[in-house]
């Protein structure tokens, strides 16, 4: 029960560590890396931005190896947190909201229209100052309201 607990905390955890380094990190001083997201997509598949999930992987795996060496242990489900994390970033960032892949083309989902739309308002932004939205499934209740006609 604890280690869900754990497993469960990182996870939700990982959502403010994923605002700040998207706001202070992403749009600071490794802007190079994540400009190519906020510009217009062409023929090829990847970015620069795609270095990220190696940089978020990186700590997961780590605590893999050492969640288990020389017993399992709660650094194990802290890694399991952040892996989880990383498989709903790239569902919802790269599947639902970018079409990277062409899974979930047509959702007619409150929340998820809510996401797309808060992305939608910080890619407005094409420079990485003045940004709004740095969160990714937590996001402005505004962006969930159904538009006033």
């Amino acid at each position: 029960m604890l280690f869900a607990l754990i497993t469960i905390a990182t996870f939700l955890t990982m959502e403010g560590i994923t605002w700040c380094t998207h706001k202070f990190v992403m749009h600071g001083f490794m802007w190079y890396f994540h400009e190519d997201h906020h510009q217009p997509r062409y023929e090829n598949p990847l970015e620069r931005n795609d270095i990220f999930f190696v940089i978020f992987a990186a700590p997961s795996i780590a605590l893999f190896y050492f969640g288990i060496n020389p017993t399992l242990n709660y650094m194990f489900f802290i890694g399991l947190g952040i892996l989880f994390y990383g498989i709903a970033y790239f569902l919802v960032h790269d599947v639902l909201i970018h079409q990277r892949f062409k899974w979930f083309k047509n959702t007619n989902n409150r929340y998820l229209k809510g996401l797309r739309k808060a992305h939608k308002i910080h890619h407005k932004k094409l420079y990485k100052h003045d940004g709004e939205c740095f969160g990714m499934l937590f996001v402005p209740f505004k962006y969930f309201q159904k538009p006033r006609i």
